[in-house]
């Protein structure tokens, strides 16, 4: 008889090029007006700042209320940053980027992008 069996481990292969695709999952009220801006700030976000990669699901806790209340949901609009770790959970409708931006671990990318366009001469007032 062998020795005691072990489930293998995938591995991922890391190449100096792998970007972290971030998973986000946005809980929103039908229509809402919250949820609609939630949903367009949150757009713009991933557009500007995760060009490297995200996966968002849009969950409508009006159609699937079981769901929300098994996850904990209690608020809407809100966005749940499950991987990569750590977790993080943002309430509102998003328009706060600086926020937002810290939940999702991106915080210093936001200053690097100011601090380039600064230098490059964008954004300055003349």
């Amino acid at each position: 008889m062998s020795g005691p069996k072990h489930k293998a481990r995938p591995r991922k292969a890391r190449s100096p090029g792998a970007t972290t695709v971030i998973l986000l999952r946005l809980y929103i009220a039908g229509g809402a007006p919250n949820s609609v801006q939630a949903i367009a700030n949150l757009e713009a976000i991933c557009q500007e700042f995760l060009t490297g990669g995200h996966k968002l699901e849009i969950v409508d806790v009006l159609e699937h209320p079981q769901r929300a209340m098994a996850e904990g949901i209690l608020v809407t609009p809100s966005l749940a940053k499950l991987s990569p770790l750590p977790a993080t959970n943002v309430v509102g409708n998003l328009s706060d980027k600086i926020k937002v931006l810290a939940a999702l671990g991106l915080s210093g990318k936001m200053k690097s992008d100011a601090g380039s366009a600064a230098a490059s001469g964008k954004g300055r007032q003349t």
